[in-house]
C-alpha cells in the first residue's frame, strides 16, 4: 500500500501550471509555497525466490546518481521526449534518489538472506558496495504530449546497478532493471500506485541479482 503523510485532495492532472511554475524556482529539497503538497513515499519489496542464497558478507548502498531532473523532490512527467515536467500538488516525501536508497536497504532486510545491509554514510566495514543510478522514473504522456488529456500514463522506472567489490574498488558486475506499469486511472492515487508496482519490480531483481552475483564471486 502507499504510504500518505498528509490529507488526499481529489486531484486531477490538469493543474500543472501554476503549482508547477512555482516549484521550478525551488531548491530540489524545499517547496517554499503557500498550500504545501501532499506527500507520497513508496513501499520496499518484501517477497522474493524462495532459492536466494544466504550470503555471510557485508553491503553498503550508495544513493543513486540522478540527473538534476530526477534528483528533486517533485515528481516527474514526460510530455515528450526532450522535455520534464512535474505533477502540481504532490511531491515525494523526500528526493527520489534517497527515497530509492531507504527502499533498497529495507528491500535486502527483508530478504532475511544477509548478514549486514546499510547506506555507505553509516560507515560498515562492507565487503561489497552497490552503486547505482537512476535513469528514468518518471510519469510519460508521449503518445498524447499533454499531460491534460483523458490518456493514462505509463509509469517508467529503471536503475543501472554495478557490485564493486571492497577494497580493491573493482566492479564485479554490472546490470540495468526497468518496468514499465500503467495506472488504473488517470488519477494521482492510480499513479502513485504503479510508481509502487514498478519500483517493487526493479527492487526486487536488483535485490536477487545482488544476491546471486555477490555470493557467486565471493565463494
Amino acid at each position: 500500500m502507499i504510504k500518505l503523510y498528509l490529507s488526499r485532495r481529489a486531484l486531477g492532472l490538469l493543474s500543472l501550471g501554476g503549482a508547477a511554475s512555482a516549484l521550478s524556482g525551488c531548491a530540489a529539497g524545499a517547496l517554499l509555497l503557500d498550500d504545501p503538497p501532499d506527500l507520497y513515499t513508496l513501499t520496499p519489496k518484501s517477497t522474493f525466490a524462495s532459492d536466494l542464497p544466504q550470503v555471510g558478507w557485508q553491503l553498503l548502498v550508495e544513493i543513486p546518481v540522478a540527473a538534476a531532473g530526477l534528483d528533486s523532490v517533485r515528481i516527474a512527467i514526460q510530455e515528450t521526449p526532450f522535455r520534464l515536467d512535474y505533477l502540481a500538488d504532490v511531491a515525494w516525501t523526500s528526493r527520489a534518489p534517497e527515497m530509492v536508497q531507504t527502499l533498497l536497504v529495507e528491500s535486502f532486510e527483508n530478504t532475511g538472506r544477509i548478514v549486514s545491509v546499510g547506506r555507505e554514510s553509516i560507515g560498515l566495514r562492507a565487503d561489497y558496495v552497490l552503486k547505482t543510478e537512476l535513469r528514468e522514473f518518471q510519469a510519460e504522456f508521449l503518445s498524447s504530449g499533454y499531460a491534460g488529456s483523458d490518456e493514462v500514463p505509463q509509469i517508467r522506472v529503471r536503475l543501472n546497478a554495478k557490485l564493486v567489490r571492497i577494497p580493491e574498488r573493482v566492479i564485479v558486475a554490472g546490470e540495468n532493471f526497468e518496468n514499465l506499469q500503467v495506472p488504473a486511472a488517470n488519477s494521482i492515487d492510480a499513479i502513485m500506485e504503479a510508481f509502487d508496482e514498478a519500483l517493487g519490480e526493479v527492487l526486487k531483481g536488483i535485490v536477487e541479482w545482488t544476491l546471486r552475483t555477490g555470493q557467486a564471486e565471493y565463494a
